[in-house]
């Protein structure tokens, strides 16, 4: 399914986001008829703008970022080990440059970012969010002018979907269809605002968000009927 058998040109991704203000009561009065403003498209039978302001994690102009966690598949000594590197910080500028100089630093020829749901979320969060940071987009980002071939982007979604575009399918689904270790045994991503904002554990955020990076990692190994990295061979960059 991938053309290149070694991976070494994947980096893997994966973020975690969540509303700026953790309380719609918090919100600016200008915020605040934005945000009723965009709800009226985005609303939940029966709900109002402030029950539906749970949903705010997952759009850029009212969320931040947290924590961007990444891994890359290296081969040693006969076998395949992945090294993972996270940024995370309160100060959501800091983190997403932290993050820009670690990608020219990863000097790899035909780098791809690959995640699940990345085109839909990951890639375009992390753009926009660069962009209201006044952050110049990296190249892997910037898809200005390019055809759809020329983005270097891989999506576990859209590969599993094979064309088709009437589901969603859960990274939990397929990790448990293909056997793979659940990321989701500790929290999902409807708690990550809570974990951030009420128990203030950006810790515990990190190592869900390095969990699911991995299993991105194992689900392409699947698809492309290659062994998956053993547990032991899991290893924190430098």
């Amino acid at each position: 399914m991938q053309a290149s058998s070694s991976f070494q040109n994947i980096l893997f991704i994966d973020i975690e986001t969540v509303p700026i203000v953790y309380e719609y009561s918090k919100l600016s009065d200008e915020a605040r008829e934005l945000w009723d403003a965009k709800f009226r498209f985005l609303r939940t039978e029966g709900k109002s703008p402030e029950e539906d302001y749970s949903k705010a994690g997952i759009y850029a102009e009212f969320a931040k970022i947290v924590c961007i966690s990444t891994g890359y598949i290296i081969h040693q000594n006969n076998s395949k080990k992945m090294m993972l590197k996270s940024f995370y910080r309160a100060d959501e500028k800091k983190l997403l440059l932290d993050f820009c100089k670690y990608l020219q630093s990863y000097q790899k020829k035909n780098l791809l970012l690959c995640a699940h749901n990345g085109k839909e979320f990951d890639f375009p969060f992390i753009a926009r969010r660069l962009l209201i940071n006044g952050i110049k987009l990296p190249a892997c980002l910037n898809l200005a002018g390019k055809k759809p071939w020329e983005v270097p982007h891989l999506d576990t979604l859209e590969l599993w979907k094979f064309g088709d575009y009437k589901n969603f399918t859960s990274l939990n689904l397929l990790a448990y269809i293909f056997h793979i270790p659940t990321p989701k045994n500790d929290i999902d991503g409807s708690k990550v605002a809570q974990v951030y904002w009420e128990e203030k554990n950006l810790k515990r955020i990190v190592r869900y968000c390095e969990k699911d990076v991995i299993t991105v990692a194992q689900l392409l190994l699947r698809f492309n009927h290659e062994n998956l990295l053993d547990e032991k061979n899991v290893f924190a960059a430098e």
